[in-house]
């Protein structure tokens, strides 16, 4: 087991109190690799909190560069990061947070060709990308490799949080596209062309990171779906199933 430094003890202080956390709990973190696919309105709150809690391997994957439209709900940028690539500019922001972690910065964008090779050595996967067909693509990676895999969305006022396990091997639980089926109508929205709140990517965002900290620690983690209304300050959550006429996860 990997042995926390005098520093690390005291960085994670508050956590090593924590009955459901403390220095093997720590010591899991330090050893856990986590990919992040997207770092924009959801990457930034969840980087930031991983980083800050010690997970000792980040992989930031996006293609994308730093734009002044960002600022509003982008919380890893400032303006000196204007035109900047987001991993480089992201990597620089969570090394200043914590510079006891490693941080793996993949300027691309997530695709056939390279999926399976980027997520395939990781622990838990956190898709915080902006559209279906990553998330599809995502899912579909995750499923074939066996890793849990936290989803996260938000348009508008609304928000929301899937969480699949992918561990078992027979796959009955289902995954994102048995509770999202492929829609000509839902894969046009995202941010640019719906809007969202700032604030409410901070919640769905800090919900990944808490549920990705739940999983390395090995407390109960299973397939759900919450909802989040931000105006209206409602939360739902609901348990699902394998859609028997899923092509992604229903192999039978």
């Amino acid at each position: 087991m990997t042995v926390l430094s005098d520093k690390e003890q005291v960085r994670y202080s508050r956590q090593l109190m924590l009955a459901h956390v403390g220095f093997e709990g720590q010591q899991r973190l330090k050893q856990s690799r986590v990919l992040i696919v997207g770092v924009g309105g959801l990457g930034s709150p969840v980087a930031l909190y991983l980083a800050a809690a010690g997970v000792g391997h980040l992989s930031l994957v996006d293609d994308d560069k730093v734009d002044l439209s960002n600022l509003q709900r982008q919380i890893l940028y400032k303006i000196n990061h204007l035109g900047q690539g987001k991993v480089s500019a992201a990597a620089k922001t969570l090394t200043s947070v914590n510079n006891q972690i490693t941080i793996t910065s993949v300027s691309e964008r997530l695709s056939e060709q390279n999926a399976h090779s980027l997520i395939g050595d990781h622990d838990v996967v956190l898709d915080c990308s902006d559209n279906f067909n990553t998330r599809y693509l995502v899912n579909r990676v995750c499923v074939a490799a066996h890793i849990p895999l936290i989803s996260g969305a938000a348009i508008a006022n609304k928000g929301q949080l899937i969480c699949v396990d992918n561990r078992q091997s027979d796959q009955v639980g289902g995954c994102y596209q048995c509770v999202f089926p492929p829609s000509d109508a839902e894969t046009a929205l995202n941010c640019s062309n719906a809007g969202v709140f700032g604030p409410l990517l901070g919640v769905i965002g800090s919900m990944q990171a808490q549920q990705c900290l739940n999983y390395l620690l090995g407390h109960a983690f299973s397939n759900c779906f919450i909802a989040f209304d931000a105006l209206n300050f409602q939360q739902s959550r609901f348990d699902f199933k394998q859609d028997p006429a899923c092509k992604i996860c229903n192999k039978k």
